[in-house]
C-alpha cells in the first residue's frame, strides 16, 4: 500500500515535459484542455496520496485509533515509514495550504482593485481604457467582462494592430481562459513538479487566443506584428493585473510570432501519442490513488473489527 501510494507523488514529474509536447503537437485549443485537466487530476491524486499517509499515522497513534473505533492493531506497513511518511506528508499539505492561500489573497486583492479601476473608467462596449503611462493590455473576467486597455498601448500600436490586440483578448474573454489560468495556479501550489505546468497552461491560452485573433483579423502576420510590438513596449513596465487576467504580453512571445507566422498545426494521429502518454500517467495516478484509498478503507474496517482476515 505505501508503495502504491507513492505513485500519485511521483507522476508528476514526468507532467511538464509531457505537457509542454501536448502543447507542441496538438492544436492549442485541445492542448489547453489536456493539459490543464490532466494538472488537477494529477494535483488531486497528490493530495489525496498525502492524505491517505496523514490518515494511516494517526490512526498508529493511541488515541485516534480509539477515536476511530479500532480494536485490533491497522495492518500497515512499519512505524519507523508510515510514521516519518506522515510527518512529512503533514508538512507538505500545511505548506500547500498556506502558499496557495497567500496567493488567492493576493490574486483576489489585484481583481478587486483592477476591477474597480475599470468601473471608474467609461467604457465603450466591452473596451475600457485606462490612461496610464505603462503599456498594458488585457482580458478581466467579471460580469460583465472588460478589455482593459492603456493609453501607452494604445499609442505604441496603429489602427490594425489595434484591432488585432483587442480580438486577442476578446478571444480570452470568450474562451472562459482565466479558469484555465486559476486551475493552473492551483495545480502548481499541490505539487512542485506542476509549477512548469503552470507556464505552459499559460502558453497555451495565449496560443489559442493567438489563432483566435488571427481567424477573427483574417491576418497572420498582422496579429503576430501586434502582438511583438505589444509585448516590446510593455517589456519594462509593471502590470497591476491579477496573474489568472491573460494579457496579450504573457508568455514567450517570441514562441508564439514564430507559431502565428507559420501555417497553422494540423493533428495528426501519430503525434497524439505524446497527449496519449500524459492522459495515461494521470489515469494511472487516479487509480494509484483510488485504490490507496479503497485499501486503507478495507485495512480500517478489519481493525474496527467489521470484517474477519
Amino acid at each position: 500500500m505505501t508503495a502504491l501510494q507513492l505513485l500519485p507523488l511521483l507522476l508528476p514529474l514526468a507532467a511538464p515535459v509531457l505537457a509542454r509536447r501536448t502543447l507542441d503537437r496538438l492544436a492549442p485549443v485541445a492542448a489547453l484542455w489536456v493539459i490543464t485537466v490532466c494538472a488537477l487530476v494529477l494535483a488531486g491524486c497528490s493530495l489525496v496520496a498525502l492524505g491517505v499517509f496523514v490518515l494511516t499515522g494517526l490512526l498508529k497513534l493511541p488515541v485516534f485509533a480509539t477515536l476511530g473505533e479500532l480494536v485490533h492493531p491497522l495492518t500497515t506497513a512499519p512505524d519507523l515509514v508510515i510514521l516519518p511518511a506522515a510527518a512529512v506528508s503533514v508538512a507538505a499539505l500545511a505548506g500547500c495550504a498556506g502558499t496557495f492561500g497567500r496567493a488567492a489573497f493576493r490574486e483576489i486583492r489585484a481583481f478587486r482593485s483592477a476591477r474597480t479601476e475599470a468601473g471608474r473608467r467609461p467604457a465603450a462596449g466591452d473596451l475600457c481604457v485606462v490612461d496610464s503611462p505603462r503599456p498594458d493590455a488585457y482580458a478581466l473576467p467579471g460580469r460583465p467582462h472588460r478589455i482593459v486597455v492603456t493609453t501607452a498601448m494604445l499609442r505604441s500600436l496603429d489602427a490594425a494592430e489595434r484591432e488585432a490586440l483587442f480580438a486577442h483578448e476578446r478571444a480570452h474573454n470568450r474562451g472562459g481562459h482565466h479558469y484555465f489560468l486559476a486551475a493552473a495556479e492551483l495545480a502548481a501550489h499541490c505539487h512542485p513538479a506542476l509549477r512548469p505546468v503552470r507556464a505552459t497552461i499559460r502558453l497555451a491560452v495565449e496560443r489559442a487566443a493567438d489563432e483566435a485573433a488571427a481567424a477573427a483579423v483574417g491576418d497572420r502576420r498582422l496579429t503576430a506584428r501586434a502582438i511583438a510590438r505589444a509585448a516590446l513596449a510593455g517589456q519594462d513596465a509593471r502590470s497591476a493585473r491579477p496573474e489568472f487576467a491573460p494579457a496579450v504580453a504573457s508568455g514567450p512571445v517570441p514562441h508564439r510570432v514564430q507559431a502565428l507566422l507559420a501555417a497553422p498545426r494540423v493533428p495528426r494521429r501519430a503525434t497524439a501519442w505524446i497527449a496519449a502518454l500524459l492522459l495515461a500517467c494521470t489515469t494511472a495516478s487516479f487509480a494509484a490513488s483510488a485504490t490507496g484509498m479503497l485499501d486503507v478503507h478495507h485495512r480500517v474496517e478489519i481493525a474496527q473489527g467489521e470484517e474477519s482476515r
